[in-house]
C-alpha cells in the first residue's frame, strides 16, 4: 500500500503584508515550529476523513458559536475537497491523464488558528503535494501558489493574496515581487517572481501570538479589497507604500542592516494602522513589544507579531512582558 505524508508549513510575513493582493510586493519566512500534515493512501474508494479539526461536538452554545464564527460551518474539509477538485481541473486543462487508483486522504494541524500564520493555505499546499506525489503529476513550483490561492478564492470565497502560498510552496526566506509588469500567465494562472534569498542574511527573529484574540482573516481582507476596488485614495497610496518597504527590506537584508529592516518592520505596521480598523487586542501586542524595545509587525491578519530580537536577554524580557497578555512568544524556526 502507498503511504505518501507531506508537510507545509506555517509562515510570518516580514514586510509588504498585505499588498501581495494589490499588486504589491513581499518579504516572508516560513515557520516550521508549526506545521499543517496530509496523509494520502490507497483506497477502495476516494475518502476524505474528518480530522479534530473538523469539530462536531462542544462544550456549550456559546462554544458552538464561537467556533464557527472563527472556522466557519465546513472546518478543514472544504479545503481538503476544494484542493481535489482544483488539482483535477488543473490536470484537465492541461491534459494529463491520471489513473483509476482511488485513496483516503486526511489532514492535520499544529498551527495556531486564525492568528494570521496561514493555517488554511498550509492544509492546501500538504493536500497538493500528495495528490501530485500520488498521481505523479508535476506542477511547476511557481504555479504551485496560484492554483493553491484559486483554491480559497475561486472555489471558497476567502479573499487573500498569494504571499502565503508563495513561501510554503518555496519555503525558506522569500522576496516577492506582484507588480503588474512582473505577473506573468502559466498554464491559466497569474504567477508573480519569486527571489529566494539566503537565510543567513535574516537576523534572529521573534514570534508572539494569542490564539484567545483570533480573527478570520476574511474578516480584514474584504472590507479592504472593496476600498481599493472603488478606488481610495488612502487605501491605493498605501499598497504602493508597502510596496516599497518591501523593496527597502529586500536591500536592508543583503546589506546586513538590521536597524534599518526593523524600523521598516515598525513602518508596515504604523501604515496598516492608518488605513485599517484594528481589533484593540491586536494593537497592544504591538505595544507592548515595542515597549520592550523590539520593532513590530503583524505576522499576517492579527493575533499573531513577528519582529526583530538579536539580544537573548531582550527576548526573555518580551516573553514576560508578552505573557501578561497571555501571549506565547517563541523563536521562529527557519531552517529544516
Amino acid at each position: 500500500m502507498i503511504i505518501i505524508k507531506r508537510r507545509a508549513y506555517a509562515r510570518a510575513g516580514l514586510l509588504g503584508n498585505p499588498s501581495d493582493g494589490y499588486y504589491g510586493k513581499t518579504i516572508s519566512v516560513i515557520v516550521r515550529n508549526f506545521f499543517a500534515e496530509a496523509v494520502l493512501y490507497e483506497w477502495d474508494q476516494v475518502e476524505l476523513v474528518l480530522s479534530q479539526e473538523d469539530r462536531s461536538r462542544f462544550d456549550s452554545i456559546y462554544d458552538l458559536a464561537r467556533d464557527v464564527r472563527l472556522h466557519g460551518y465546513y472546518g478543514g474539509i472544504r479545503l481538503v475537497k476544494a484542493t481535489i477538485k482544483k488539482f483535477v481541473e488543473y490536470c484537465q486543462a492541461q491534459g494529463i491523464k491520471l489513473h483509476e487508483q482511488n485513496f483516503s486522504i486526511r489532514y492535520y494541524s499544529t498551527i495556531p488558528r486564525q492568528v494570521g500564520l496561514a493555517g488554511s493555505s498550509a492544509i492546501i499546499v500538504a493536500v497538493l503535494r500528495c495528490l501530485m506525489d500520488f498521481y505523479g503529476v508535476q506542477i511547476p513550483q511557481r504555479v504551485q501558489p496560484s492554483l493553491a490561492l484559486a483554491v480559497e478564492n475561486e472555489e471558497l470565497g476567502i479573499a487573500g493574496g498569494l504571499q502565503d502560498r508563495v513561501i510554503q510552496v518555496y519555503e525558506g526566506l522569500v522576496f516577492m515581487d506582484f507588480s503588474r509588469d512582473k505577473m506573468e500567465n502559466i498554464h491559466g494562472y497569474n504567477c508573480g517572481v519569486y527571489e529566494p534569498l539566503d537565510l543567513a542574511y535574516l537576523p534572529p527573529l521573534y514570534l508572539a501570538y494569542n490564539t484567545a484574540i483570533a480573527e478570520p482573516t476574511e474578516v480584514i481582507h474584504n472590507d479592504l479589497r472593496g476600498r481599493y476596488l472603488r478606488g481610495e485614495p488612502a487605501v491605493v497610496e498605501a499598497m504602493r507604500k508597502f510596496a516599497d518597504l518591501a523593496q527597502q527590506g529586500r536591500q536592508a537584508l543583503l546589506e546586513r542592516d538590521w536597524a534599518t529592516f526593523g524600523k521598516l518592520m515598525d513602518a508596515n505596521f504604523d501604515l496598516r494602522r492608518s488605513i485599517l480598523k484594528l481589533a484593540p487586542e491586536h494593537i497592544e501586542m504591538v505595544e507592548r513589544a515595542r515597549k520592550v524595545g523590539v520593532p513590530a509587525k503583524f505576522a499576517g491578519s492579527g493575533g499573531a507579531i513577528v519582529g526583530l530580537c538579536p539580544d537573548d536577554a531582550t527576548f526573555q524580557k518580551l516573553k514576560v512582558e508578552m505573557a501578561t497578555i497571555h501571549c506565547e512568544v517563541i523563536r521562529p524556526q527557519v531552517i529544516a
